[in-house]
């Protein structure tokens, strides 16, 4: 730019706007973590097709809304409005490629810098609405190579922000943010990927740092900036759910997860959202009374977006269901059946399942039948870029042998659909809890034992054998637990169907070694896991949970390294 006084007083302008569309947007976003959703949209549209930061913001709710609908036309309508953000984005970009190897006379310009790292974010988040969107491998490619640019421009960002040619202008703490959030982002999801699942996403040689990404997310979650918000929900998300479908159990996660929560509890006490992670926090504690409390106020606390409902309404399933209250995780398995599009096919088993648990001679809600449901589980089958769910294909699945005239029952289908989704862990310092969870094994087992021996009977028995075993973990009999994990895997060859049963039996045996201080013959196990056993169901989780193991013990060399963006 010129060194005249004309341009001076530009350049100013620019970020005296520039400081006004952040403030205003920090109002709006207030406004959102309020429960105040549509007034916060009403502040931001009027500024949507010139400020940057009003349309990416006002697409950023939007976009939220329609993954919590799961509506096409909430998709389509989130992802046209991104679009139009990214190209309100590109009009303040620097015509001119490239950021870092610039001299320092083509320096940019505060707003510049911001227009650069509100692109990326549009990329980011058209690349998540592109994955939904679309029901074709080819969207699945194109969301890939979103991904991929997003990703080339934080890092050119991140390098150029720490060179003399980067201007530090007054809204820089904002700039600082987004670039936490975008590095912070990518390093901690890539690490979490095995390097197989990285190389088809063309990001070969990255496995991320999680370690640093979490830092990062900490940085722009505890700062005073427009993405703090973003940041703390990626992190309360991973600490409070990730963690948990990874099979970790630390005391660690539910501890940052608080001390993130605490000041947005104080700043937004009704606000749905962190009464909805408050709530989860609770329930990995253990403290189902607590938690169920919490969800039930998160529905309380506002009607204007019933999305967040079905969100606490899972989990109230899930509550229910540790207390064995089959009836009342039913009632909130029919809520999402009728409500929520999310998976339509996991609502209508899981009802199925709850009846199925309870007495053949007690009634049953509504006078619904579980065979009848199980039988209508493939009629909702859905797909996500091309592909169904991995828990849908599982429910799917499960509900097959209910075709047949004269169906043979599934023993535990809540206990095992709540071992997918690491239920175990959550009972696990509730010694009640495992108690009649062991109960309802033993009962089941007798009924096994006493039924005439069919095509599924060593794989119910397994499946037993496998949980039981968990069981016996969560009450410190690792012996028993042990044998329970053994005699899944020595029935290798004679299971039929649930071929998933040996892989996971090997994991949790490898994690139960882990605890026992058998490191050598946990990683053993792992990598015999990893290599030998493909085309099971849910693979994809099991392989996530054998690369978190691997990495915690810090002993995969079959792994590319890290390499850190």
């Amino acid at each position: 730019m010129s060194n005249g006084k004309g341009a001076n007083a530009a350049e100013t302008s620019s970020q005296m706007t520039l400081k006004e569309c952040l403030d205003e947007c920090m109002e709006a976003l207030d406004l959102f973590l309020n429960n105040h959703f549509s007034e916060s949209l009403e502040r931001l549209r009027p500024r949507v097709n010139e400020s940057m930061y009003h349309a990416l913001i006002y697409a950023t709710v939007l976009e939220m809304q329609a993954m919590m609908t799961f509506q096409p036309d909430d998709i389509s309508n989130a992802g046209n409005t991104m679009k139009s953000a990214q190209e309100v984005c590109q009009r303040f970009r620097r015509k001119s490629p490239g950021l870092a190897n610039k001299s320092a006379g083509e320096s940019l310009t505060e707003v510049q810098l911001h227009a650069e790292v509100c692109y990326a974010e549009c990329q980011l988040q058209r690349a998540a609405l592109t994955f939904l969107q679309d029901e074709n491998m080819v969207s699945f490619i194109k969301g890939g190579i979103k991904v991929r640019n997003s990703y080339l421009i934080y890092k050119d960002l991140h390098t150029f922000i720490k060179s003399h040619n980067c201007l530090k202008g007054s809204s820089h703490v904002h700039l600082e943010g987004g670039i936490s959030f975008g590095i912070g982002a990518f390093n901690l999801t890539l690490s979490l990927f095995p390097p197989r699942i990285l190389k088809v996403l063309e990001f070969a040689g990255f496995s991320g740092d999680k370690e640093y990404g979490l830092s990062l997310l900490h940085d722009g979650a505890t700062g005073v900036n427009l993405r703090s918000m973003l940041c703390a929900l990626l992190l309360l998300c991973y600490y409070t759910f990730l963690t948990f479908i990874l099979g970790r159990t630390g005391e660690g996660e539910v501890a940052e997860a608080e001390r993130l929560l605490k000041p947005f509890r104080l700043r937004y006490p009704r606000g749905a959202i962190f009464l909805f992670f408050a709530g989860r926090t609770e329930e990995i504690k253990g403290n189902i009374d607590e938690a169920i409390a919490l969800f039930e106020d998160g529905c309380k606390a506002q009607q204007a977006w019933k999305q967040f409902h079905h969100m606490c309404y899972w989990e109230l399933m899930w509550c229910f269901t540790y207390k064995r209250a089959w009836k009342m995780a039913y009632f909130y398995a029919d809520l999402l059946s009728q409500e929520s599009r999310w998976s339509k096919a996991m609502y209508v088993y899981m009802k199925a399942a709850y009846l199925s648990m309870l007495p053949k001679d007690e009634a049953r809600p509504f006078g619904e039948d579980e065979v009848d449901l199980f039988r209508q589980v493939p009629t909702f089958k859905q797909k996500i870029a091309g592909k169904s769910p991995p828990t849908e294909k599982f429910a799917i699945r499960k509900a097959r042998r209910y075709k047949a005239p004269h169906p043979v029952k599934l023993p535990v289908p809540v206990l095992e659909m709540m071992y997918m989704w690491n239920g175990f862990s959550m009972i696990s310092k509730r010694p009640e809890l495992t108690e009649g969870m062991m109960q309802t094994l033993v009962e089941a087992e007798r009924t096994l034992l006493e039924s005439p021996e069919n095509q599924y009977s060593v794989d119910d028995r397994c499946l037993i054998h496998l949980l039981k075993g968990l069981c016996f973990k969560n009450q410190g009999l690792l012996q028993a637990a042990e044998e329970c994990f053994n005699k899944v895997c020595s029935s290798e060859k004679k299971i039929k169907f649930d071929h998933y049963l040996v892989p996971n039996s090997l994991v949790e045996l490898s994690l139960l070694y882990i605890d026992r201080g058998r490191r050598d013959e946990a990683i053993k196990l792992l990598h015999k896991t990893k290599q030998n056993y493909k085309d099971y169901s849910m693979e994809s989780r099991t392989q996530f949970r054998v690369h978190a193991a691997l990495a915690k013990l810090k002993a995969d060399p079959g792994d590319d390294e890290d390499t850190r963006l």
